[in-house]
This record gives C-alpha cells, sequence and structure tokens, in this order.
C-alpha cells in the first residue's frame, strides 16, 4: 500500500472513530450510567455485601447442629412461628374491617382515623416500651386499673411465658394495624361505585354485595398484604425485644431476637446469623410468591 492510500485510509478511519467516541461521550447511555452508578454501589456496599458475608458467617454445619440441640432454639422456632401465625392473620383480619368502618363519610370517622393511625406514627421505642409499663405486674397502669375498678390483684403478665408471647403479639399488632388499615382503606377507595351501584340495582345488598364485588376485587391484595406482612414479621425483634425482653428466662424469645442475643449478648456472631438463616426455607418461597403475586391480573386489585 502506498504513502498516499495509507493517509486516506487514515482520514477515512479517523472521522468514524471519533464519531463513535463522540456518540458514546454526549449519548443518553452516559448519562444513565452517571446517574446509576453511585446507586449501583450502594446496592452493592448496603445489600449484597452484607448478605454474601452473612452467608459466609453461616455456612458451617456445626453451627447448625449446635443450634438444633439447644431447647432455647426450639422454644423460639415455636415461639416464632405463633408470633407470625396469630400476629399477621388476626392484625390483618381486623385491619380489613377496620378498613370498612373507615370508608363511612361522616366526620367524627376521619377525625377518628388521624387518632388511630398514631400508634404506627409513633416510633417503636417509646411505643412498645409504654407496652411494657403497661402490663407491669406491679407498677403497670393495667393492674391499677383492675385494683381500684375492681379491687383485684391482676397477674404479673410478664413473668409467664405465654402471657408474655401474647402481649408480644398484642403489642405487635397495635403497632403496625394502623398502617395495613390505610393499605386496605386505599384498596377499597378505588374500587369504582358504579360497580357497587349495579349490584344495588340488582339487589345485592350487605353481605351479598361483599361477597360478589367487594371480595373478588380485595383478595389479591389482601393475599400480598399477608405474605408482606409475614416477611417483616419473621425479621421482627422489635416488640419482643422492647415488651418482654425475651423473658422470663429466655421463654418468649423469637428468631430475630435469639440471632441478636447469640450475636452481641452471648458474643457468639456465627452461632448468631446461623440462627437468623433458618428462617430462609421460609423466607425465600414467601418472596418468590410475593413477586408473583404482584404481577398485574385482570379483575383484581
Amino acid at each position: 500500500m502506498s504513502a498516499t492510500q495509507q493517509a486516506l485510509t487514515a482520514r477515512a478511519a479517523g472521522p468514524r472513530q471519533r464519531a463513535w467516541y463522540g456518540d458514546w461521550i454526549g449519548s443518553e447511555i452516559t448519562w444513565a450510567v452517571a446517574f446509576a452508578l453511585p446507586y449501583v454501589l450502594m446496592f452493592f456496599a448496603f445489600v449484597i455485601y452484607p448478605i454474601a458475608y452473612g452467608l459466609w458467617l453461616g455456612d458451617e454445619p456445626a453451627l447448625y447442629r449446635q443450634l438444633f440441640a439447644d431447647p432455647r432454639y426450639i422454644t423460639a422456632v415455636i415461639n416464632t412461628m405463633l408470633y407470625v401465625g396469630i400476629g399477621v392473620n388476626v392484625k390483618m383480619f381486623l385491619a380489613f374491617l377496620l378498613s370498612g368502618f373507615f370508608m363511612r363519610k361522616r366526620w367524627w370517622i376521619k377525625a377518628l382515623l388521624v387518632v388511630y393511625i398514631l400508634p404506627w406514627a409513633t416510633p417503636a421505642l417509646p411505643a412498645y416500651m409504654s407496652i411494657h409499663w403497661f402490663v407491669n405486674g406491679q407498677w403497670g397502669m393495667l393492674n391499677n386499673l383492675l385494683y381500684y375498678i375492681f379491687g383485684i390483684d391482676g397477674p404479673v403478665y410478664l413473668n409467664d411465658r405465654w402471657m408474655g408471647l401474647a402481649c408480644n403479639i398484642g403489642a405487635y399488632i397495635w403497632k403496625n394495624m394502623p398502617f395495613w388499615t390505610i393499605i386496605l382503606l386505599a384498596g377499597r377507595m378505588a374500587i369504582p361505585t358504579e360497580l357497587y351501584e349495579a349490584a344495588s340495582v340488582d339487589g345485592a345488598t350487605g353481605l351479598r354485595r361483599f361477597f360478589h364485588v367487594t371480595y373478588p376485587l380485595m383478595a389479591n391484595l389482601y393475599l400480598v398484604c399477608v405474605l408482606l406482612d409475614t416477611v417483616f414479621a419473621l425479621g421482627d425483634f422489635n416488640a419482643t425485644y422492647f415488651v418482654s425482653g425475651g423473658g422470663p428466662a429466655m421463654q418468649t424469645e423469637v428468631l430475630a431476637t435469639l440471632g441478636i442475643r447469640y450475636a452481641f449478648t452471648v458474643a457468639l456472631p456465627r452461632l448468631g446469623v446461623a440462627t437468623v438463616m433458618t428462617a430462609l426455607p421460609v423466607l425465600i418461597p414467601l418472596v418468590i410468591v410475593l413477586m408473583r403475586k404482584l404481577r398485574p391480573s385482570e379483575g383484581q386489585l
């Protein structure tokens, strides 16, 4: 190739290279990468790395043999099943009923709704500590009311396993039920009023209107809320930690609080991580089902 042909080839290739480079610098892809990169780095730093590190901490089979041989772990598993099963279902059922009550168009009901959401708006620590002192056996307000009104001494609630567990579940329901009531109330408000009017014309009132209009349209939303709240409840430790403290004698511990106690109080971080990871066989299928239910479906909210 002669010098002239090489020069012509270089001049022809130069603009193409510069054009490709210039298109890349000034394109929307560059700006998208520039804006997304900080969030990707934060995701890896605060999500991927902690999960991978936790899996590495809890990868020894000896940890799980030690857990399964510990009676406190078996107690925590039973408590977690009761805490999640009773707490989630009772809370969602009551929230669904109250969402129908707050649909009424009266001024005092709207004012009551503002007061009703206050427990959810209150930070967890003062909210649960107030429940702890409310059910305190010696100085608690509940036992003082029983003494002043009926002249009887109430039980020491937090010194019994089942009463302490009931207090934890009740506190969890009381604290989080307003949030789910608002979610279900929003779902009810999204149902077109024309459907209720058409049902009334067809003679469907009361329970028939509920089962033929409200229930079919709210079923998917209700199930999604139950699944999502189950995921939250499996990892919740605030109610147990601040109300009963896991007592008496660690009889009301759930998996979340037992893992924290192993990791920080007993200084066994690997055992604490392994305790929490035993919930993954339940948690992962819940997340998969939740993702499937979040896909849009015709005829449901």
